[in-house]
């Protein structure tokens, strides 16, 4: 079994930050339906060479990127530098399908890079392994040409040990041109998926355990994912995607670090016409699930064509910079609680300070198991007014709560109207 080669990377900061952004842009936002448009709809080269003899991003403006990234409350960001598609967004020497050779002009990842910088947040690179375009990159059942009918035919004249020298080489570019760079995102692997006769790819393909070790040794520090298809322990992290994990996440019954790849809507590009996009509760509950389940939140945003972030990604940004701003410590450097939360809510934990989330507000008062006497004070944490705390037992008869009690409970009594806040929090402070 392949064991770690040098030491892991440092994960300190990330348990602690919490919360990133996610960006996919690239062609695709042309199309405008979906980052995975060329293979589902089974998109030629040369019908898919209009995007990018049509890209220009003009409006680009990678510091307000980054304005709207910290104003909402993001410490973190990790943007496609190249997707499935294999178009890349810098100047990459070892390719001609770039940013700089469609009407753009430009490189678009540098001046991300320092912008992001300069706001304060850590950079992190996604990178697809899987390269649609490359002409070495053999057909599978992830590609859209899997169902060509000379699909075998073609894959004779392709030669897989040229794309892996390929992947590598630009893996290198982004580990030596840019910087400290503080989370790579590779994406991803498949081993045990056949299509057709076509096999899937892994470890043994992308040469994992060099380019794992490659990427250790330019950046020592630097955290990187799961989806290498390396045996536990060469991870830093794990990346549920598109689920919430209800409990921490564990792999071989062992908790891990981890983190929730989530998106605003039902897509990771730029999808115009697409309708479900979730609401502030659902968006701030998932941010609080997560947190109260020991992990982090990464939610994507899908720039336009043109470069901007459209009005119903800033909307989101702008539920979670309003809740942070007043919430933001029940979140930051939080983790899973050791109390169980009453129904309808969530707890976080950081040191003395307990934080309950209430998704579902009750009417006056909730009943907290196991911390009669063991709470100092407690606010709500949105304006710091004081909420009154006090024993089941001691101080409400039986038929005053309602419910049967034991001598370990705690009462909060609130106020009869949920504040106006998308999830009220009160801040227990424990003695």
């Amino acid at each position: 079994m392949f064991k770690p080669v040098v030491t892991p990377g440092d994960t300190s900061w990330f348990v602690r930050d919490r919360f990133g952004m996610f960006i996919h842009w690239g062609l695709y936002s042309l199309a405008a339906r979906h980052e995975w448009v060329k293979y589902n709809e089974e998109i030629s080269d040369e019908r898919y060479s209009y995007y990018f003899e049509h890209y220009n991003p003009d409006r680009y403006d990678p510091k307000a990127w980054a304005r709207d990234a910290r104003d909402a409350g993001m410490k973190y960001t990790v943007l496609t530098t190249k997707h499935h598609e294999g178009f890349c967004l810098w100047d990459s020497q070892l390719t001609d399908y770039k940013i700089t050779n469609t009407p753009y002009g430009k490189d678009a990842l540098h001046p991300f890079v320092d912008a992001f910088r300069a706001e304060g947040l850590r950079i992190g690179f996604y990178h697809s392994l899987i390269d649609w375009h490359h002409p070495h990159f053999p057909i599978d059942g992830q590609h859209p040409m899997r169902n060509h009918p000379d699909a075998q035919e073609m894959n004779k004249h392709r030669d897989m040990g040229k794309y892996v020298e390929y992947l590598h080489g630009q893996v290198r570019e982004l580990l030596t041109e840019f910087g400290k760079i503080d989370i790579l995102w590779f994406d991803f692997s498949y081993p045990d998926f056949v299509y057709r006769g076509l096999p899937g790819k892994g470890r043994n393909e992308w040469q994992s355990e060099k380019l794992l070790k490659m990427v250790r040794e330019l950046q020592p520090g630097i955290i990187v994912n799961n989806r290498l298809n390396l045996p536990k322990g060469n991870a830093d992290f794990y990346t549920p995607e598109q689920y919430q994990p209800r409990s921490w996440v564990r792999v071989d019954d062992e908790p891990v670090v981890w983190e929730a790849c989530q998106t605003f809507s039902g897509s990771w590009g730029y999808y115009r016409d697409e309708e479900t996009w979730k609401s502030p509760e659902q968006l701030v509950q998932m941010l609080i699930n997560t947190v109260a389940c020991g992990g982090n939140l990464i939610m994507n945003v899908g720039p336009t064509p043109r470069g901007t972030f459209d009005d119903r990604s800033l909307h989101a940004l702008n539920v979670y910079g309003d809740w942070l701003r007043a919430h933001g410590r029940s979140i930051y450097g939080c983790t899973q609680s050791e109390f169980a939360p009453p129904q309808d809510c969530r707890f976080t934990q950081n040191g003395n300070r307990l934080y309950l989330h209430i998704f579902n507000w009750p009417f006056r008062f909730i009943y907290l198991d196991g911390l009669a006497g063991k709470i100092r004070y407690a606010q709500l944490l949105h304006d710091g007014s004081e909420v009154f705390v006090k024993s089941a037992l001691r101080d409400y008869n039986y038929e005053a709560v309602a419910q049967p009690v034991s001598a370990d409970t705690a009462v909060l009594e609130l106020p009869v109207r949920k504040p106006n806040v998308v999830v009220p929090v009160v801040e227990i402070i424990l003695e």
